[in-house]
């Protein structure tokens, strides 16, 4: 065998090349909004809170919401970075403000957009027209996706 080519078993090929950048952030955000899809379609059956007509609704709205969370941290990235560059208690205050205006505000955001583009075949009920079940939901994701990355790293 040549030297990045290793076989495990015969089940798998007999070369394994190494991933590139673009290959690893596939293989992230896939598993990412496989996660999201299992932890979405979780509340839908076990929760009279969370309603999806489909699966292939849910798969669609699990892609959404992982680039909706995406932007979301992106955004709060920046705006973060704007104020950690300039000294100041305010500045620090600020910072730490729009991090939690701009998390809370995006979850309206986020169901609204889920609304507009899936209408009924998609709802979240209860306190505050859903808002709370659906940051359950989003805190459960994030919850599995942190737990599932902990597993990996330990098997490292």
């Amino acid at each position: 065998m040549k030297g990045n080519e290793v076989s495990v078993n015969v089940f798998e090929p007999a070369s394994i090349h190494f991933a590139n950048t673009g290959q690893r952030l596939f293989i992230r955000y896939l598993m990412a909004v496989l996660i999201d899809l299992v932890v979405l379609n979780l509340f839908a059956e076990f929760s009279s809170k969370v309603t999806i007509t489909a699966f292939s609704v849910s798969l669609l709205a699990a892609i959404l919401l992982q680039a909706l969370l995406k932007a979301t941290m992106a955004l709060e990235h920046y705006v973060a970075g704007f104020f950690k560059a300039r000294p100041g208690g305010v500045m620090t205050f600020l910072r730490f403000f729009s991090a939690w205006l701009i998390l809370f505000g995006s979850k309206f955001v986020i169901l609204e957009a889920i609304t507009f583009v899936f209408g009924d075949d998609v709802s979240f009920s209860g306190a505050f027209n859903g808002v709370v079940v659906l940051i359950l939901v989003i805190v459960a994701m994030l919850a599995a996706e942190e737990l599932i990355v902990r597993i990996y790293r330990r098997l490292a």
